[in-house]
């Protein structure tokens, strides 16, 4: 058994995060330790406000290999943050933290110190901005990797979307073979490494039922015939399909992931059925990453009802690989 840590980076402070945090250790004992890479100062001012008691374990970030951990205390890894109060509004004052934040993390996975990581979800507006698309983008960068791919896991159904967070009216104009056949392959290989199947997979149009009144359209000249070389290679592809239908019970059922062509397409109707109980895994880096399936959730900070439960899969995920 793999007996390496998992680091969580806390991400956003004003978030759902800490609160969804704090709802997952009081609900569950988890095999593997979990260390936390975040404010102190963040963390005491939360668990007051939240009524939240356990003993914090400092770690000093050049003696980790010396430590016994366990999850009784909470473990963490302190980054130095100034903010006064529980809960402020989010802003690009938390930028250099949170990159903080992740630098940690990266200089821990790069050393092998660990290789599961979860990070709490942050402001892709505030932290991000135009730089990258998404946390699945800014990973990949940081690493040095060309090829990766979105999964929204369930043990049910999963999906993927070919292109992640863009603005509609850019998706067909990103969209080729071999950003198709990239997430096919990263996909394959997740599901033998980790399930021993070989995944049955939907692909999706990009048009409303797979047709354009254009002569020439994504679904005849790059999804179609991608389709037919992909079954010729022997995977279990199929399609294009016709995204108002396959989500029907009678359709979803027949396969493990349905890839789709741009965000809203899968998420939607993925996030509908299941709700919090899914969890966002990059596949192609030299290491798991995954986040819960929800952004930080503004309107809730501080409320306290937040539902932990796509945290306590991310964790139960990691628990047995």
């Amino acid at each position: 058994m793999n007996s390496k840590p998992i680091l969580i980076v806390a991400g956003e402070p004003n978030s759902v995060f800490l609160e969804i945090f704090f709802k997952s250790l009081k609900k569950n004992n988890f095999k593997k330790t979990l260390i936390l890479i975040g404010s102190l100062k963040l963390l005491k001012l939360q668990m007051k406000k939240l009524n939240y008691r356990r003993k914090i374990r400092l770690l000093e970030l050049n003696k980790l290999k010396k430590y016994k951990l366990n999850n009784l205390s909470i473990n963490l890894i302190n980054v130095e943050y100034t903010q006064k109060n529980a809960f402020e509004k989010i802003s690009i004052k938390s930028n250099s933290y949170i990159e903080n934040s992740f630098k940690l993390a990266i200089k821990l996975l790069k050393n092998g110190y660990s290789d599961k990581l979860i990070n709490g979800p942050i402001s892709k507006k505030t932290f991000l901005n135009k730089k990258y698309p998404g946390i699945t983008e800014y990973l990949t960068k940081k690493f040095l990797i060309n090829k990766s791919a979105m999964l929204i896991y369930n043990k049910e159904l999963s999906v993927c979307p070919v292109t992640t967070h863009l603005p509609l009216k850019l998706v067909t104009k990103k969209i080729n073979k071999e950003m198709i056949l990239d997430k096919i392959k990263l996909i394959n290989f997740f599901y033998k490494k980790n399930f021993s199947i070989i995944p049955r997979i939907a692909i999706l149009g990009v048009n409303p039922h797979c047709e354009s009144l254009l002569k020439k359209n994504e679904d005849d000249l790059i999804i179609r015939p991608l389709i037919k070389k992909l079954i010729k290679s022997n995977y279990n592809v199929s399609g294009p399909h016709s995204a108002d239908t396959i989500f029907l019970k009678k359709n979803r059922i027949k396969y493990d992931v349905i890839v789709g062509m741009y965000h809203d397409q899968v998420l939607t109707p993925l996030k509908t059925l299941f709700e919090y109980d899914a969890i966002n895994i990059t596949l192609g880096l030299p290491f798991i990453r995954i986040s819960p399936d929800h952004g930080p959730n503004e309107e809730m900070i501080g409320k306290n009802v937040s539902n932990p439960l796509s945290l306590i899969k991310a964790i139960k995920f990691l628990d047995k690989n």
